[in-house]
């Protein structure tokens, strides 16, 4: 189903395993070309430390990549179904404060997945998402693979089978 850049971003606003974590999407680019999101520090994502959870700044970054590709794809008429298939996740200095990252998708990573759409049904790559406290200064790093299927795929089912 695709709805608009503004319902989306409202609807994942109030969706409790985000809002409840305090991960707020500051807003989507245009066309799904890219996303702003803002981790605030509550009482609800606070760790022993007094910083926030690591789980709650990986789970900011986890859905975006697949979301972001999946609604780019639908755009242009695919039917696929995108997901992220591994990740990791480095922590560089605790989060003391609220956070914030932006993840951008261009054309030619577009026309990459396209291509790879078009001749195997599906694509795979991992991107790096960069997590910023409020001085800008690097909290964490994530790497997400990214799987991205066309389900009208119809090419060659054997080597489709041994992904």
């Amino acid at each position: 189903m695709l709805v608009s850049e503004g319902v989306l971003k409202w609807t994942l606003r109030f969706y409790p395993p985000l809002f409840f974590q305090r991960i707020w999407i500051t807003r989507f680019h245009k066309g799904f070309r890219g996303v702003e999101v803002k981790i605030g520090k509550s009482i609800l994502n606070k760790n022993y430390h007094k910083s926030i959870f690591g789980g709650t700044i990986y789970a900011a970054a986890d859905p975006f990549h697949p979301l972001l590709f999946n609604n780019i794809m639908s755009l242009k008429g695919y039917n696929v179904r995108a997901w992220t298939r591994s990740s990791a996740i480095r922590y560089h200095k605790p989060a003391h404060s609220n956070l914030h990252f932006e993840i951008t998708i261009n054309d030619s990573e577009i026309a990459i997945c396209e291509n790879e759409l078009k001749l195997n049904g599906r694509f795979r790559k991992s991107y790096l998402t960069e997590i910023f406290d409020k001085d800008n200064k690097l909290c964490a790093s994530v790497i997400n693979e990214i799987y991205m299927r066309d389900l009208n795929y119809s090419g060659n089912k054997e080597a489709e089978d041994q992904a």
